[in-house]
């Protein structure tokens, strides 16, 4: 059945104070909501020594390096990748980071280097730490699409597979006002413009697949490489299968031969590293989980 998108993307608004007009949006919900499960998580796997050597207070470092490697790392890769013009129009979009524009490839490069600076500090392997973190950083992924479709962003082409939704935000509809849209949808005319939520496949894809299947794998102490492989492949995968249904960004199109998008020009890399990383680890050491007493923290 065609759903007509009304979800209102602010969350709480704020009381005026003079001439600002604060206001909480879901997307911020949903990085607060990704960041508290990454913790959770990741507290549990520290407890149970899957990283030797690290305190809960030591991951809690790591986890807010991680956090500022997602965020700038996100903001400047989106940038770079997709708005590099703009950029170079106003270079203070930069920062303007109330507009939108955030980039996973972005962001998992900013986490890398964050991860690679707390694990130099540290003196661990770093591809321990990544095949640590690997399997909590899923949810992340699904609450951020989550985000994506609850402010009508990022949505897909059109479809008449009867799930399709239509998105106000639609350059079809500019112009149009709620009850113009409601009246409409409710004769039906619509239909022709609802659109794969994309959105909703990626945050099924990459959230909660992924999350399973990364969370199940590492259970078991698995070889140097093999988690982190996995994780890549899988994104990799997911990512450019979608992009086939999910409208590319305006500013750049289709890159090449009609259907090519940035999207899985990026995610190419990642299938290669992935599959790299999977067989290095065929002849790499396993890391054995340390002793429940040396994982738990005593505070």
């Amino acid at each position: 059945m065609t759903i007509l998108h009304q979800i209102d993307p602010i969350a709480l608004q704020l009381p005026q104070v003079g001439a600002f007009h604060p206001s909480v949006h879901w997307y911020g919900v949903m990085y607060l909501l990704a960041f508290g499960v990454a913790w959770l998580l990741g507290r549990s796997r520290i407890r149970a020594g899957r990283l030797p050597g690290v305190d809960v207070e030591q991951f809690g470092d790591l986890l807010f390096y991680g956090i500022l490697g997602v965020i700038l790392g996100g903001r400047i890769g989106y940038v770079l990748f997709y708005a590099f013009g703009d950029l170079l129009q106003n270079p203070l979009m930069l920062f303007k980071v109330w507009d939108g524009g955030m980039s996973f490839h972005g962001g998992l490069l900013g986490v890398l280097v964050a991860a690679w600076w707390w694990t130099r500090r540290q003196g661990l392997h770093f591809f321990d730490v990544m095949d640590f973190v690997a399997p909590w950083v899923p949810p992340g992924l699904g609450f951020g699409r989550i985000g994506n479709y609850i402010g009508a962003e990022l949505w897909g082409k059109y479809t008449q597979a009867g799930w399709g939704v239509v998105f106000p935000t639609d350059p079809v509809f500019r112009g149009w006002s709620a009850e113009r849209l409601q009246s409409e949808f409710a004769t039906g005319a619509l239909d022709q413009f609802a659109r794969h939520p994309s959105q909703l496949y990626q945050a099924f894809l990459e959230g909660l697949v992924m999350f399973a299947v990364l969370w199940w794998y590492s259970r078991k102490p698995r070889p140097r490489y093999a988690v982190s492989g996995l994780f890549a492949l899988l994104y990799g995968v997911f990512r450019f299968v979608v992009e086939f249904v999910r409208v590319p960004d305006a500013e750049l199109g289709y890159l090449a031969f009609g259907w090519l998008t940035m999207g899985q020009v990026l995610s190419l890399p990642l299938i290669a590293l992935g599959l790299f990383l999977l067989w290095k680890s065929r002849s790499a050491p396993t890391l054995q989980p340390a002793p429940p007493a040396a994982a738990v923290d005593t505070k």
